[in-house]
């Protein structure tokens, strides 16, 4: 079977909460403190995979990690019980749903090796996720087993990666090789930088990538400090477009220069800051969307519901899809817990390029085992979590129990063994 690209989501946990612990995430922050509902969170992401499936797209997913993570604390000498409200938060966070901060994903035709490369990314910048990776390194072992692909470790502190979000491919077709972007980040002013150029630079040399298709790019200081803590949520891209608002690069003349100069045929989509200012782009997560490639040709943009809701952003888009450009079709999806929580729809999920016959298949969906694991959310995940829950003993054995249904229905038991991933 040819390679095509894989969009792994990530399934929101029984512990999805609004604790506000990601500075530089205006959603985050402004939602602090909020009732969140797990239940309506989890089939919403389920729900965005079925309408992937039903536009003809391969589908896989990753599942939530064992939270609260009492371990962390414990190492950190502290309990449950007794530890700050923040601490206690970060161990009850549900934040792997975000795929795209799982891992930075080379295809086999852009490394030196001809093997899919995963380096699982480190986190470090938040306290939150930063005791994630260990139990996303061990899902990403197990689904990508196989001997075509290598999965790497996290790059070293003091160096921090977040992953795909801040990583951009760009092609001429998927199975072909391509342009791999790292973006970076300097200054963010009040906000703190969460990738690092040399986390990039050390990736590209463990994935075997070709110096002269590679290339490191500053983010803008603007974005950053509008709250565009990825680059993802000023810029997407799919084989040979790059879709992204006009402030979103630091040096976007010399980029663009570079990227036309090794990829004749891109098609550069920008959006002007007089159409769409970046507080716009950031509140309705305009460019943190999905941009696919349809198996009857051309391209569709899946977007959340709030790109809909803000007038600028959708009269640009209707404009843009009347013209003749690559993108025809516009799919608004309703991620209103995960997008309360400051992440949209190309959050929740991490691209691979890969042969599906590869992949173990416990991590490919398709539709009977969503409608399963949606009946599995509707029994156990709880239907909302407020803050003063996280302190009730009670919750913990609820949230465990809506896990451990969940791998024992995915057969994964065996391998998801233990307090955590």
């Amino acid at each position: 079977m040819p390679l095509q690209e894989i969009n792994f989501d990530g399934l929101i946990g029984p512990t999805h909460n609004y604790a506000g612990l990601s500075p530089g995430n205006l959603a985050s922050a402004l939602n602090a403190g909020k009732i969140a509902f797990p239940r309506a969170a989890a089939l919403q992401g389920i729900a965005k995979m079925q309408a992937n499936l039903a536009l003809g797209l391969t589908q896989g997913l990753f599942l939530p990690q064992d939270r609260p993570d009492q371990e962390w604390l414990e190492q950190l000498g502290e309990n449950l019980t007794d530890a700050e409200p923040h601490m206690r938060a970060a161990a009850w966070s549900a934040s792997s749903m975000w795929a795209a901060n799982a891992a930075t994903v080379s295809p086999a035709p852009d490394t030196k090796d001809g093997k899919c490369h995963l380096t699982v990314a480190n986190l470090m910048t938040m306290p939150h996720r930063s005791h994630e990776w260990s139990g996303t390194l061990k899902q990403l072992q197990i689904a990508f087993a196989a001997a075509s692909f290598r999965v790497h470790g996290p790059i070293l502190p003091p160096f921090g990666d977040e992953g795909a979000a801040n990583h951009i491919r760009l092609c001429h077709g998927h199975g072909t090789a391509g342009i791999e972007i790292f973006v970076y980040g300097k200054n963010g002013g009040a906000y703190p930088v969460r990738q690092h150029i040399e986390a990039g630079k050390a990736i590209s040399r463990i994935h075997g990538l070709d110096p002269a298709r590679t290339l490191f790019v500053q983010q803008s200081e603007k974005a950053i400090a509008a709250g565009a803590f990825h680059n993802d949520v000023v810029a997407v891209a799919n084989e040979h477009v790059l879709f992204a608002h006009e402030l979103a690069f630091a040096d976007k003349g010399s980029f663009y220069v570079a990227l036309r100069t090794l990829l004749p045929q891109i098609e550069i989509i920008e959006v002007p800051a007089k159409a769409v200012s970046l507080a716009d782009a950031v509140k309705s997560y305009l460019f943190n969307a999905q941009l696919v490639s349809l198996p009857d040709g051309g391209m569709a943009l899946i977007l959340p519901t709030e790109a809909q809701d803000t007038p600028a952003v959708w009269n640009w888009l209707g404009e843009m899809v009347k013209g003749n450009g690559p993108i025809r079709r516009l799919i608004p999806v309703d991620v209103r817990q995960s997008m309360a929580n400051g992440g949209g729809p190309a959050c929740l999920r991490l691209r691979v390029v890969a042969d599906p016959a590869d992949i173990d298949p416990r991590f490919l969906a398709d539709r009977e085992k969503l409608d399963g694991i949606a009946i599995l959310v509707d029994r156990y995940w709880p239907e909302q979590i407020a803050p003063a829950d996280l302190e009730n003993p009670a919750l913990i054995a609820i949230v465990r129990q809506a896990r451990k249904a969940l791998i024992d229905h995915l057969d994964l038991a065996r391998d998801l063994s233990g307090t955590s991933d």
